[in-house]
């Protein structure tokens, strides 16, 4: 039988700093309201020359060389992002292109801040069905242009940033499951309700956020699809040896971790550092716990996420 295996991951962040201190100088809050309420200490901004296609290239870089892959070897390239380079064609297109990958199918993933998990769920099916042998897969974000830095309720949260990883076929069982879900009643509640008519922006191009009925969601869904996944390969909660969680609210995070009974010690954290990074943070967390060396072969872990659609989904993995 094929299974897919994560054998390299990569992650690339801006090198600007913009700390809550700085936030401080810019609108009405302070570095006490939003590590309290957010546990976001930092994040990064992109250059104005950097796209989202730049940030996934280094990214993708990383990963390739941590798991020995070629360009050669890569015969699909998926982008899960909501801050695109351009209307068209997509980034993946466009980073394709930046790597030198020849001909392979190549297509942008929009699910928000489960962009990530989503475009896992579907290179994994591509290469159980034998479409496909490697496969890269980036989430990346540039949060910051579509950030209304006069909204203190939006704009300490987000963060720029891209993580990557490199999807192998293999005949050991990597990936064991995926589940994806997506209930678009709730679109208006976190959104960025602009658009392009007539060479002009129409509508609002901020995010707005109704942050309470968010928070309140994201922790009932985000239990939820924790246990589907643990259901659905007959696993109890004590398996998990990681629990990497898409960096929102460490609020959330908490909440979700005392829920399921899982200590904290066992959840992988970035969210201090890079903020709410979208579709690019749970990749950008896998990578900084394989790299300081907690993910090991054989662990479990069990990945989770929630954004705007609203869409929400995990991914169970035997690293």
């Amino acid at each position: 039988m094929t299974y897919s295996r994560i054998v390299g991951t990569g992650s690339y962040l801006p090198e600007k700093i913009l700390t809550n201190h700085d936030l401080e100088r810019m609108v009405d809050t302070s570095d006490e309201w939003i590590r309290t309420r957010t546990g976001i200490a930092e994040r990064r901004i992109a250059a104005d020359d950097q796209a989202a296609s730049d940030l996934a290239l280094n990214a993708s870089r990383a990963a390739m060389e941590a798991g020995s892959v070629s360009i050669a070897d890569i015969d699909l390239v998926i982008a899960a992002t909501t801050t695109p380079d351009m209307v068209f064609p997509s980034t993946a297109c466009i980073l394709q292109d930046k790597l030198g990958i020849g001909d392979c199918p190549a297509f942008d993933v929009q699910a928000v801040c489960s962009g990530f998990v989503y475009a896992l769920a579907t290179a994994d099916m591509f290469i159980r069905a034998g479409k496909c042998r490697a496969a890269l897969v980036v989430g990346t974000e540039i949060y910051s242009r579509i950030l209304d830095w006069s909204d203190r309720s939006t704009c300490v949260l987000f963060g720029d940033g891209a993580g990557a990883v490199v999807l192998s076929r293999s005949d050991q069982p990597g990936i064991l499951s995926t589940h994806l879900h997506a209930d678009g009643s709730y679109s208006k509640l976190l959104s960025v309700p602009g658009s392009i008519g007539g060479g002009k922006v129409q509508g609002n191009p901020f995010i707005m956020m109704d942050g309470n009925t968010v928070f309140k969601f994201a922790t009932r869904v985000l239990e939820e699809v924790v246990h589907e996944a643990l259901a659905e390969n007959g696993m109890q909660v004590s398996d998990i040896d990681w629990l990497v969680p898409h960096q929102a609210n460490i609020r959330i995070i908490r909440s979700t971790a005392r829920k399921l009974g899982i200590s904290m010690e066992k959840v992988v954290v970035t969210l201090d550092r890079h903020g709410n990074t979208s579709a690019a943070s749970i990749p950008l967390a896998i990578d900084a716990a394989v790299r300081d060396g907690r993910i090991q072969p054989g662990h479990h872990v069990l990945l989770e996420g929630v954004g705007g659609g609203f869409t929400w989904g995990s991914a169970l993995i035997r690293w």
